[in-house]
């Protein structure tokens, strides 16, 4: 376990652009992958499409285009199926994204960047949504509701919301390469302690197991939960319930 240590994503490249310097982490780099996975997936998917799908890749993507619309229906109303792409491209990068830890790659998700860059979209959209359906007085109103005194509450419950989306998945992916980065480390040490030899044996089966938690089932089921917190919290910030099915 000497010499052990859980650092950041890694810095890639550095330069300076218009007097600011930007800095290239591997998050950057690997989101890049996922960006361009997900692009000839879709040209895969949706190569020659017919009217009458044929092809098992047609099948695939009407389905899961069919899937999401359903969930962004029957979760906050008809009146909203313009977020499905949103609501799409959140539950495939984040998914990606904690699934890349499968190849030996970084997870992107388990950069506090990531997750508090898709929350403040969604914080935007919360607030667009209750500016559009309240209108500007109404929306000024909701936050002196129930009783005026709670305004500094109702403020902090705003931003809050954001804030607990973002830290929640980071969290939950960050702790999952913990804990697999320091099982790794100590099979290692115990393997050179019990075997006197520099190939770690005892890595092999156990970190395998708890890599299908952490990074398949946690991975898939954060990318879920993120997804419907947004379509919970913008539909609650238009003051809609979900049409009936």
């Amino acid at each position: 376990m000497e010499g052990f240590a859980i650092n950041g994503p890694r810095i890639v490249t550095s330069f300076s652009l218009f007097g600011m310097k930007v800095v290239i982490t591997e998050t950057v780099t690997h989101s890049f992958y996922i960006v361009v996975f997900v692009f000839l997936l879709c040209l895969l998917l949706t190569h020659k499409m017919e009217k009458l799908p044929r092809k098992k890749t047609q099948v695939i993507a009407e389905w899961a285009v069919t899937t999401v619309d359903n969930l962004v229906e029957n979760t906050m109303g008809k009146s909203c199926k313009k977020y499905s792409p949103y609501i799409m491209a959140l539950l495939v990068s984040s998914a990606l994204g904690s699934l890349i830890s499968l190849t030996t790659l970084r997870s992107t998700t388990a950069d506090l960047n990531t997750t508090i860059t898709w929350a403040a979209l969604t914080f935007l959209l919360i607030q667009y949504n209750g500016l559009r359906t309240k209108g500007l007085g109404g929306y000024v109103k909701s936050f002196f509701e129930p009783v005026p005194f709670l305004v500094p509450l109702n403020i902090i419950s705003e931003f809050s919301t954001p804030l607990s989306m973002a830290f929640r998945q980071f969290g939950n992916i960050a702790a999952g390469m913990v804990i697999t980065g320091l099982l790794y480390g100590a099979l290692a040490a115990f393997t050179n302690m019990l075997f006197h030899i520099g190939v770690p044996i005892l890595q092999i089966g156990l970190p395998a197991l708890l890599s299908v938690y952490f990074d398949l089932f946690t991975g898939l089921l954060q990318a879920f939960i993120f997804s419907m917190l947004t379509m919970v919290f913008i539909s609650n910030a238009r003051d809609e319930e979900p049409d009936a099915v």
